[in-house]
């Protein structure tokens, strides 16, 4: 869910990871067939991507993701979510979407993300596809911490919060709703073990918190009832359960698409992200 300034500096540091990791890939499901390009669907119908990024995060942990979608010709926006409330956040992105852009929409969330936009595409017309990318796909009523926790696996999931997370009060804030950070030593391990220590411990001190209150917040009726959807599951999850994750696809009947990948799939294995979210665009494009 993270990355920041300082992934940047390291690109060419982390798309080599990447490329070690791809190579090992297995992809099973619709990343079969080869991906098509923007450069095949007419301008006036092709989709603009807007991509949203989860908690502990910013717009950079799309960065891999977000330049191979540019190259194959696509319009990619990245949405501000400020990571203050489920609502709030849906409510900027959704505001996001209506102003920012024209034409059909892919919305694309990881982790936490993929909450904010099953709450921020309902009741927008214009989106035509959504990808969720490890990410959660809440119905009415759940939450992203109740989620974590449904089935075994997740690192996060543990009786006592106090020892996977840091708290801190921001003074802005409503007092009881504290900041939370993910333990440093914690981070590397539960979010991204295949990449280099050395960018491990960078996204850990990069980190953007999330308000506590977010993750216990309710989620509202669920676009992916009535929007396509895929789903790129990363079989190594430490976070958000890979079974928790296909039991939201298999509800939402979305396309599902699995790859040996950890948490942060989207610098792991950047090309294989891409190729999913180039499908949803792909028919969103033809969508009337």
């Amino acid at each position: 869910m993270t990355v920041r300034t300082s992934l940047k500096r390291r690109g060419a540091a982390i798309l080599a990871a990447a490329a070690a990791v791809t190579a090992a890939l297995a992809v099973t499901g619709s990343a079969d067939a080869a991906p098509a390009h923007a450069g095949d669907q007419p301008a006036a119908t092709r989709p603009t991507i807007v991509l949203v990024h989860g908690a502990w995060a910013d717009a950079s942990s799309f960065a891999p993701v977000a330049s191979r979608l540019q190259h194959d010709g696509y319009t990619v926006l990245d949405a501000p979510s400020p990571l203050r409330g489920l609502s709030a956040d849906a409510a900027s992105v959704a505001a996001f979407v209506n102003q920012a852009t024209t034409g059909p929409v892919v919305l694309v969330g990881h982790s936490y993300g993929g909450a904010v936009i099953t709450n921020a595409a309902a009741g927008i017309s214009r989106v035509k596809a959504l990808a969720y990318i490890d990410a959660y796909a809440p119905a009415q009523g759940e939450t992203v911490a109740q989620l974590t926790g449904a089935k075994p696996g997740s690192s996060l999931a543990v009786p006592d919060p106090t020892a996977v997370f840091d708290a801190v009060q921001d003074p802005s804030q409503p007092q009881g709703d504290p900041d939370l950070y993910v333990k440093r030593d914690l981070f590397p391990k539960a979010f991204a073990s295949s990449l280099p220590a050395d960018i491990g411990a960078e996204l850990a001190a990069a980190q953007t918190p999330i308000a506590g209150g977010a993750l216990n917040e309710q989620s509202g009726p669920a676009a992916w009832q009535a929007v396509p959807s895929w789903f790129f599951i990363g079989t190594n999850d430490r976070v958000l359960p890979p079974a928790e994750q296909q039991t939201m696809a298999a509800r939402a009947h979305g396309t599902v698409v699995t790859a040996a990948a950890d948490h942060l799939s989207m610098l792991e294995v950047p090309s294989a992200v891409t190729k999913v979210i180039e499908n949803a665009a792909t028919s969103a494009g033809g969508a009337q």
